[in-house]
């Protein structure tokens, strides 16, 4: 493994959404993985939060719970000053036993946010929104203590427009990147935005599809769980695929000014590329935006799955 770089020092930014929480411009995504012992995926999480990020996103269905545990590990006597984000992972079953039970993996009393899991088809959206249903006992819980805010996190821009138009979500996830559906940057985003609703935003290196083998990544993909793909922390020669860089994901993505963007930092190499990308970013120009997009389609050309488009 190549030597670590020191990590610039990242501020909060701005408010996210509604919440009142200052957040920094990038967040810290789920990077459960069983293949990697607790000890480094926790000293990894410390290294992002030693850096100043201050939202951190998990999920029971991530590793099966092995990425509650994580952060929950993290968390301990560190747990002041973070935005902390579950999720509801199973939209068709009572919602407090699932949030009690993330609550007793994170050895937590509350989280910042829950929100309802890939909620991406919008039959689904209406029966937890109608009255008796499972966003009424969310709501519940953030009565109960158990969560301060609650919303969606979604792949599919006409759930998140239903959701957003019904003013019971006070934070929308959705994807934003350089290979997503153009209605997530140019209807949700803004219409987040006006509803005073916080957007925290995914896919930025499409799963790691788009990187390819490019550097700060350093090899060929390397399957993670749930389709991602990642460096596996190690560094090997130049890139062979179609790719992008890095620095132009991450320059595009800011770009577009997500209140946050969870990068996917599974390794401290993806971390020194990533939040070194992040502490020198300037705005893309109209003409490279569109560059990169163009360019993010051949990176994605036989590399599977793309779940988080409509």
């Amino acid at each position: 493994m190549a030597d670590e770089r020191p990590l610039p020092r990242f501020q909060p930014r701005r408010q996210l959404g509604r919440t009142g929480f200052l957040a920094t411009s990038v967040g810290i995504g789920d990077l459960a993985d069983r293949s990697v012992p607790l000890e480094r995926c926790v000293a990894t999480l410390h290294r992002a939060m030693d850096a100043g990020l201050n939202v951190i996103d998990t999920a029971p269905g991530y590793e099966d719970g092995y990425s509650e545990q994580i952060v929950g590990e993290a968390l301990r006597g560190r747990r002041e000053g973070m935005f902390v984000i579950d999720k509801v992972d199973f939209l068709d079953q009572p919602v407090t036993p699932q949030v009690e039970e993330s609550l007793r993996r994170l050895q937590l009393e509350a989280v910042d946010l829950f929100v309802f899991h890939n909620l991406s088809k919008l039959e689904t959206w209406e029966r937890l929104a109608a009255p008796g249903g499972g966003l009424e006992e969310l709501e519940r819980c953030v009565r109960q203590g158990k969560a301060r805010f609650r919303g969606i996190s979604s792949h599919h821009p006409d759930v998140l427009r239903a959701a957003l138009e019904s003013g019971r979500c006070d934070v929308v996830m959705f994807p934003v990147g350089p290979f997503v559906h153009p209605r997530y940057v140019e209807e949700i985003l803004p219409l987040a935005k006006a509803r005073g609703v916080g957007t925290v935003c995914f896919k930025t290196f499409g799963a790691g599809k788009l990187l390819g083998d490019t550097e700060g990544y350093g090899r060929p993909l390397q399957v993670r769980p749930r389709g991602k793909v990642s460096s596996g922390g190690e560094e090997t020669a130049a890139p062979s695929l179609p790719h992008l860089g890095v620095e132009e994901c991450v320059r595009y993505t800011l770009t577009l000014d997500p209140d946050v963007a969870l990068l996917g930092m599974s390794f401290p190499n993806e971390q020194d590329a990533a939040l070194l990308a992040a502490s020198a970013f300037r705005p893309l120009t109209t003409e490279q935006m569109v560059d990169v997009r163009r360019r993010a389609v051949r990176a994605m050309e036989g590399k599977g799955s793309v779940w988080w488009n409509p």
